[in-house]
């Protein structure tokens, strides 16, 4: 297969959809008119497993403008934009495969077909090429020379790999990065899933209790911006840090056992399984909403769900409605994630500064392979800089810069008070 989208016919909505997007990603934009000159990945075959959106396209033009010769694959079967799929093969000429809906067998089928590529360099949302060629097609590995992801799972899987030994070639964590982590997990996350959970139930979100397990980058932004739709916030945590800081902020803090009985919208962001089980479905209200924000869709316990429920229908798209005895339980996108199932994931402005941390760390990866090891990297500290510098420019804003006085204070043990 050169290809595998829903349908070609679709590409002049798609490529509409990339130019809007294009418009807001200005970092990206000057990113690509240098790679375009120096061509810093002239001769590489890139294979990026990534959610295929409008923003995920202007990654990809990018790349192939630095030269490399580049397949990208779906990260997870709701996430694809499936004109934008067309656009990308149609006008771009990149080599996609993905359909918004696929089955199991097809997605892995599109993995393999990103892998049958012989990258050079992967480029994931989730570790999902990694994991494959750490297991079914371990013998490819060698000629991986670096690979970059992008999301908190991905992230902590490949770190786990590097502590056990296991991990075969070197990793950059541009989940890690300050320019994305502080911008896409919190603000990306917080809108994009409010958006997601309102265009799949059109409910009202003021005077709702939502209940948000874990208060990471991505908790911090649902709760944020949950509030600022009048909603009661509510926090589960594992963490007492974490906790603390919840409760500083102003949420109510409380284990899931006793927020079952209290929520009526339930969001999961903690990148870990089952966070959500039974014996929490047998305390919520009846109509409670329950949806997940993290990457894979392990943390609802939607086998024993399915398992107990005495019947199911879909009550709306994206919606399907579980009855257990004397309950119903709504759960939005089959527990996958919400803000790119019913939604269209993080708005463009905010992926410019994540996917221009993709575009470098690839460049940087090209660069320096030979002396890097097989562990996990952050980012490193002047290409993050950089791109908050290029932010801050595009958006018209200016700010101060430290006097040599101030320098050497700064860098001074002998000035006293």
């Amino acid at each position: 297969m050169n290809h595998h989208v829903k349908n070609l016919a679709l590409a002049r909505d798609g490529q509409r959809r990339i130019d809007w997007a294009e418009a807001q990603m200005d970092v990206l934009r000057v990113i690509r008119a240098r790679f375009a000159k120096e061509k810093p990945l002239r001769g590489l075959r890139l294979s990026a497993c990534l959610h295929v959106t409008a923003e995920t396209a202007n990654l990809m033009k990018t790349l192939k403008a630095g030269g490399a010769n580049v397949v990208l694959c779906a990260s997870n079967p709701l996430s694809t934009q499936d004109d934008v799929a067309a656009a990308l093969v149609k006008n771009a000429g990149i080599r996609t495969y993905a359909i918004k809906g696929e089955d199991r067998a097809t997605y892995y089928k599109h993995l393999n077909a990103a892998l049958d590529h012989k990258p050079h360099i992967t480029m994931d949302d989730g570790a999902d090429l990694v994991s494959l060629l750490h297991s079914r097609r371990a013998k490819e590995a060698k000629n991986i020379i670096g690979s970059t992801e992008e999301t908190t799972t991905g992230v902590i899987r490949l770190k786990s790999m590097a502590a056990d030994g296991v991990l075969k070639f070197p990793v950059i964590a541009v989940n890690d990065a300050k320019t994305k982590h502080f911008f896409d997990n919190r603000y990306g996350t917080g809108q994009s899933t409010m958006d997601g959970i309102i265009r799949a139930t059109n409910t009202l979100i003021a005077g709702k209790n939502i209940v948000l397990l874990g208060y990471g980058w991505c908790g911090r932004g649902c709760a944020m911006r949950a509030r600022g739709l009048g909603a009661n916030v509510i926090v589960t945590e594992v963490d007492p840090l974490k906790a603390i800081e919840a409760a500083l902020d102003g949420y109510r803090v409380m284990p899931m056992n006793r927020a079952a009985a209290i929520g009526d919208i339930f969001v999961t962001l903690t990148g870990d399984i089952h966070v959500i089980r039974m014996e929490h479905f047998r305390k919520m209200k009846d109509g409670a909403i329950v949806c997940n924000s993290g990457h894979f869709d392990v943390e609802i316990d939607m086998e024993s769900l399915r398992k107990h429920a005495k019947k199911k229908r879909e009550v709306r798209p994206f919606v399907v409605e579980y009855t257990l005895p004397g309950r119903r339980i709504n759960v939005l996108a089959e527990g996958r994630l919400i803000n790119l199932a019913a939604a269209e994931g993080h708005p463009a402005s905010v992926m410019d500064m994540s996917f221009a941390n993709q575009a470098l760390a690839a460049e940087y990866v090209a660069k320096n392979y030979q002396k890097l090891e097989r562990q996990v990297y952050v980012v490193p500290e002047d290409i993050d800089k950089g791109i908050a510098k290029l932010k801050l420019q595009t958006m018209g804003i200016s700010i101060d810069h430290l006097t040599p006085e101030q320098k050497a204070y700064l860098s001074s043990w002998s000035v006293g008070t």
